[in-house]
């Protein structure tokens, strides 16, 4: 994400800051919604996936997991994490921690994400999940199994979840299809083979995946465009590198405005990022940094 420099037609006019239109796609390929399902699950596992993010009545036991208490030490240092950092809004002492943390006791409870069970556990470390407890990490090698291999408890991994990121959706599906399979149940929607949509027409789905996004018409124009988005220009076309340069170093442009040795710099490598931050710059926009400060980087 950033900004970049592409060659379009001089005769180019697309309205900025508009996503160009070669980048979506296309409405035709838009399905109709499954009547029987929201997200590709069958009836069993849309409720787990509910019970997951305690959308449905949870109980602990239904796992064989220990409620949550405000005295449980995972919940209380959670609860006074919140009253240091927000103080006003939490109050302080005693009684505001307990009641926070019986507040924080009480939203763990209710869902199935906070109590899995061995099984649960099992099932997510056969998938290449639980990297935290499975893995090492360094900067040279990146993740690293551990040996000998290593399965955390469930209770590792409840008390875990409270802390950090927990888990995502990739640690639910896996979750709830796991289970699905233990109990001899489908775990996918039998209306549209789990696509939650359905064709409006044969083929529809097909000639979606064989769709390839296409760029502006290419020419000898030279315009600035954002990829924050999937994609729009945000400068006029101009004839020249410099008249782009020119254009990018005008004092007019208020906090956007960048050096024309900067500018020049930047369109000669063609991207750079929406901002960098590093302990000699601070943090500036990726086209200041390119400009000044890559080679110095490097």
């Amino acid at each position: 994400m950033g900004r970049e420099v592409r060659r379009v037609a001089l005769d180019f006019d697309w309205p900025l800051n508009k996503v160009w239109q070669g980048f979506l796609m296309p409405d035709r390929f838009d399905e109709e919604k499954c009547p029987d399902c929201t997200s590709g699950y069958s009836p069993q596992a849309q409720n787990l996936y509910d019970l997951w993010y305690g959308k449905l009545p949870f109980d602990p036991a239904s796992t064989g997991s220990t409620p949550w208490r405000h005295d449980s030490p995972a919940v209380r240092e959670f609860a006074e994490r919140n009253l240091s950092n927000a103080p006003d809004f939490y109050g302080t002492g005693e009684a505001a921690l307990q009641r926070e943390a019986q507040r924080l006791a009480d939203h763990f409870n209710s869902g199935w994400l906070h109590h899995l069970s061995q099984e649960d556990v099992d099932a997510l470390v056969e998938a290449g999940r639980l990297h935290d407890f499975t893995h090492t990490w360094s900067r040279g090698a990146g993740w690293q199994k551990k040996e000998p291999a290593v399965t955390p408890t469930a209770e590792q991994v409840n008390e875990w979840s409270l802390r950090g990121f927990g888990h995502d959706a990739i640690n639910a599906s896996v979750a709830i299809r796991a289970r699905c399979e233990r109990e001899g149940v489908d775990d996918t929607c039998s209306t549209c083979g789990g696509h939650a949509s359905l064709e409006k027409y044969e083929g529809q789905r097909a000639e979606a995946e064989a769709w390839e996004p296409t760029g502006p018409p290419e020419g000898d124009g030279w315009q600035l465009w954002e990829t924050v988005s999937e994609g729009s220009p945000v400068s006029p076309v101009f004839a020249t590198a410099d008249g782009l340069a020119t254009w990018m170093s005008d004092p007019a442009r208020g906090n956007r405005w960048v050096p024309p040795a900067a500018a020049a710099k930047f369109i000669a490598d063609g991207w750079a990022p929406s901002f960098v931050g590093t302990a000699s710059t601070g943090v500036v926009s990726g086209v200041e940094w390119v400009g000044h400060h890559a080679d110095d980087e490097k």
